[in-house]
């Protein structure tokens, strides 16, 4: 507990330590190093920035700033080419991308990669897809900067799950059929999935499954399962607010097949829901304008 007479230098001095215990490891700045390189001196920041669904002008108007100006730059995978562009050509640059399957760079490494990176007194750019704080293994990275005493700072971004509804037509809730909205994560495993699918298949929400497009199988028969019907609505986002956006709307009985007659790939974004209903004629259009078949 903070001592309470603010006027006392003892207690000012106390306060102080007991602040920076809080915020702070027991790792000094001085003494951070990785890969065999000291720190010599003050170290720069890192900057977790949400880039957002893939278009570069849903960029926030800071993460923009940061990314034109930047001098070390870690990116993932769905980081869009037009975003990568503003980065300035002398600015160091490190892909960590991960795809079903194939991980570049451990997430260990892109810790220890971080910090190295700012052991050097360099201020570093983690820019990641959609919002950093929403599936993207945030926690993990900071826990690293943390650890090595590394100062840090969020840069949030549209989540895909906004960012491709609102590129569809879509709304995510609805006074009338959808009164809630889940996020769910669906990278494991089709095997692995360990959902309370009796909770989510529900008729008056939302369902937003990410990174779900090998799971596709297993959560329309476990929703099925669980009393939603073969005809309800799902949406199938490919690409979601880019120029090659392609969206696919069917039924909880019937996507399996169409998406692999559409060969949709990843990155999808799925959608289940009444709200979903709406895209219909926009979906349609999209597919023969971009030969979906």
């Amino acid at each position: 507990m903070f001592l309470s007479n603010r006027f006392n230098p003892l207690a000012q001095t106390f306060n102080r330590i007991i602040d920076l215990g809080r915020r702070k490891t027991n790792t000094p700045i001085n003494t951070a190093f990785k890969a065999g390189r000291k720190s010599t001196g003050k170290p720069g920041e890192v900057h977790l920035i949400g880039c957002g669904p893939g278009a570069a002008d849903l960029l926030t108007v800071r993460a923009d700033r940061l990314i034109r100006a930047a001098q070390v730059v870690i990116y993932d995978r769905l980081v869009g080419e037009d975003i990568l562009d503003l980065i300035p050509a002398d600015a160091e640059r490190y892909y960590v991308g991960k795809a079903p399957g194939d991980h570049s760079v451990p997430q260990a490494e892109i810790g220890t990669m971080m910090v190295e990176q700012a052991s050097r007194g360099k201020t570093v750019l983690r820019l990641k897809g959609g919002d950093p704080a929403v599936f993207a293994r945030m926690a993990e990275e900071i826990e690293a900067l943390n650890s090595a005493g590394i100062p840090w700072q969020i840069v949030p971004g549209i989540t895909a799950a906004s960012g491709c509804a609102a590129a569809a037509g879509i709304p995510l809730t609805d006074r009338g059929s959808a009164h809630q909205v889940r996020f769910v994560t669906a990278t494991h495993h089709a095997d692995h999935l360990s959902h309370d699918w009796a909770a989510l298949a529900r008729r008056d929400q939302t369902l937003v499954f990410y990174m779900g497009l090998e799971a596709l199988p297993t959560i329309t028969t476990e929703l099925q399962k669980q009393g939603l019907p073969g005809d309800w609505p799902i949406l199938l986002i490919e690409n979601g607010t880019r120029a090659d956006q392609r969206n696919l709307l069917a039924s909880l009985d019937c996507i399996v097949d169409k998406a692999r007659e559409a060969q949709f790939r990843s990155p999808s974004l799925i959608i289940v829901g009444e709200v979903t209903r709406t895209a219909r004629a926009q979906a349609i259009s999209l597919a023969r304008a971009q030969e979906v078949a």
